[in-house]
């Protein structure tokens, strides 16, 4: 079965709760322990405390290097603080859901800090539609760094790319200082482009679509996202990430999630898995009304 995240009706909660309990035990035995850690690379794996703390390592660390002189990030990598992407803000948990800490340390509050107009859209979201990514879409940008399953970075001369083992998304990212693309083009995944800026490579990424959730609640953006991203590796086994989003339509504010990437255990691969084979819950959850999501202003 696949078994991305997506959002679930009572009628479906223990399917659900059965799912997610064998996504959390793989992932828990791919990172080789069980639950969140408590400190990661000698800082607390909380996002608001890991950020102030791994800056400065950040800065204080000097990386190996791949053979054109770059800081080497290349290997298998998980999100072990993200909860697989279920909720970028504080949560207490419920019988779909496991608790989260939130990913967002600016605003302090660790809130997306929507425009009033836009303040009860997520809820809507989570009642109405099903997660994009359930109905097997790319995940978007940031969501691809901390999804499911974790991921795969590999380098070469001018490029970075990203690979995951969810769904087979990947993001080929040019640091070669071509321009991007032009602004007319749309894309799940967008366009992104990546200069290096001593250790830390910042990617910026434009041209995304609306039809992509930042988590399975239904944390969203319009087609006016631009994202930012930094990863510098702060030792050798983690990447310390940090993401600003900026959207004048749909957020007051630019604001900011970091967390740690940690190198997953000797011998883990990234396995191929592909999304539709042997899927029976999408066609399960529009049979109880449930819609698939196609953004923020869906064609008509």
């Amino acid at each position: 079965m696949c078994n991305p995240p997506f959002r679930s009706s009572l009628a479906t909660t223990a399917l659900t709760v059965l799912v997610w309990t064998l996504a959390a035990t793989l992932a828990a035995a791919q990172e080789g322990g069980g639950g969140q850690p408590q400190t990661v690379a000698g800082c607390p794996a909380l996002s608001r405390d890991f950020y102030p703390c791994a800056k400065p390592k950040a800065q204080a660390f000097t990386p190996p290097r791949t053979p054109d002189g770059k800081p080497d990030m290349q290997g298998a990598w998980t999100a072990p603080t993200a909860t697989g992407s279920q909720n970028i803000e504080d949560y207490p948990g419920d019988t779909f859901l496991g608790p989260a800490r939130s990913l967002i340390v600016d605003p302090s509050d660790g809130k997306v800090p929507y425009r009033p107009e836009w303040a009860a859209k997520r809820q809507e979201h989570l009642k109405e539609y099903i997660d994009p990514m359930g109905s097997c879409y790319a995940p978007g940008i940031p969501r691809q760094v901390y999804s499911p399953r974790g991921l795969n970075i590999l380098q070469s001369p001018g490029i970075f790319a990203i690979v995951n083992e969810l769904s087979h998304y990947y993001r080929i990212i040019p640091t070669d200082g071509s321009p991007h693309i032009g602004n007319t083009i749309r894309l799940y995944m967008g366009d992104s482009r990546g200069q290096w800026e001593g250790n830390t490579l910042v990617v910026d990424t434009d041209n995304l679509t609306d039809r992509t959730w930042l988590d399975i609640v239904g944390d969203f953006h319009s087609d006016a996202l631009r994202v930012t991203e930094r990863f510098t590796l702060i030792d050798r086994d983690t990447i310390f990430f940090e993401t600003t989003l900026n959207d004048p339509k749909v957020y007051r504010q630019p604001w900011t999630m970091a967390f740690p990437l940690r190198r997953a255990a000797k011998g883990h691969e990234i396995m191929e898995e592909a999304c539709y084979e042997g899927d029976h819950d999408l066609p399960h959850l529009l049979d109880n009304g449930f819609k698939i999501y196609l953004g923020l202003t869906p064609p008509k």
